[in-house]
């Protein structure tokens, strides 16, 4: 998985929106979000982590793994990589959340993320640590992810 990642990261001026780009005007379809869950700082605070009252350490609040995808409407790879995670979202319907953050409307978890570039992922396995991606992440990479890292089972095909 950190191979994965370390190339990710290499790829990322190509793959991502720089946080300080211009908005531009976007339409965002509400009705294709399906499973897709969006949170507001109020809602992360209750089913993520609680990050005011718990500042020194990551405690995640969830009852299954989760993939956060921190972006904004105005953002192209961000709005690429949207189906994808719907499709995600319904194949592993109960066994992890996918949650999406606007970056634009939810400027203070963008900050406590250090989101300097979108889309940012953030996989968030029930123990231990998160860990950060950045870019347009294709289908087999959010895959491989999920099951590496969120589930700790053998990649599917």
């Amino acid at each position: 998985m950190k191979k994965y990642l370390l190339v990710l990261a290499a790829l990322l001026p190509l793959l991502s929106c720089n946080a300080q780009t211009s908005k531009s005007s976007s339409t965002n379809n509400e009705n294709n979000k399906m499973e897709v869950i969006n949170l507001t700082k109020a809602d992360f605070l209750a089913k993520v982590a609680n990050y005011e009252t718990n500042p020194s350490e990551w405690k995640y609040l969830g009852d299954k793994p989760a993939i956060i995808d921190f972006y904004a409407d105005w953002c192209g790879p961000c709005r690429a990589v949207a189906p994808v995670l719907e499709e995600l979202a319904k194949e592993y319907k109960g066994q992890i959340y996918v949650y999406k953050i606007d970056t634009e409307k939810e400027q203070e978890l963008a900050a406590v993320f250090n989101i300097r570039s979108i889309p940012s992922i953030l996989f968030v396995p029930m123990d231990g640590k998160p860990q950060m991606a950045q870019g347009a992440l294709p289908k087999k990479t959010f895959i491989e992810a999920i099951n590496a890292v969120l589930l700790n089972s053998a990649s599917k095909n």
